[in-house]
């Protein structure tokens, strides 16, 4: 019996988002890798790179430092926006946080309008709920013409489907669909 080999690949996968979203949880649960998080200035500056088994591909996944726009305005920004821009990632998971979405998909529509390929990843759903917060994720995805994937991201929530959607991004079939159970 021949087991098909994996494949190995230059393909990169880039997490963007706010400080404090999940970014680096995200970086964990997809390499198994702990990143020590620090909000001080310049602590962050370094990329966190590793790799990620996603389908039968071998991926690299870069965890950027947090920013909030593709205007940098600090030393960390400069550094998210010059990864993105310059290595031109595969696909980019925008990770939010749910109960400020209204906040953070300025930086979805930049990254869109940059010709970058966006997976929109709603963490803190379980947080959201709690506070009664209701986000058609359904509807988001049909307005951006984006993968959006509800998420909780300490719970793991969202994890398989996230990884099914950047699958196809990167095997070239870059069709999804979002399922209709949350």
């Amino acid at each position: 019996m021949n087991a098909q080999p994996s494949q190995t690949t230059h393909a990169r996968v880039v997490l963007v988002g706010n400080p404090n979203v999940g970014k680096s949880v995200l970086f964990n649960r997809l390499t198994g890798r702990y990143v020590v998080v620090s909000n001080y200035p310049g602590t962050t500056v370094e990329v966190a790179r590793g790799q990620a088994r996603i389908g039968n591909m071998t991926c690299e996944v870069i965890d950027t430092p947090g920013m909030y726009s593709l205007s940098p305005i600090t030393e960390e920004e400069r550094v998210a926006r010059a990864l993105l821009l310059k290595e031109r990632p595969n696909v980019v998971v925008h990770v939010v946080d749910a109960k400020n979405l209204n906040r953070m998909l300025s930086l979805t529509l930049q990254l869109l309008e940059a010709g970058l390929p966006v997976v929109l990843l709603l963490n803190m759903m379980d947080e959201a709920e709690r506070l009664h917060l209701h986000i058609d994720h359904h509807a988001l995805a049909k307005r951006w013409g984006i993968p959006v994937i509800p998420a909780s991201l300490i719970s793991g929530r969202g994890i398989e489907e996230l990884k099914h959607i950047v699958g196809e991004y990167l095997t070239g079939g870059q069709s999804y669909h979002v399922s209709s159970s949350d």
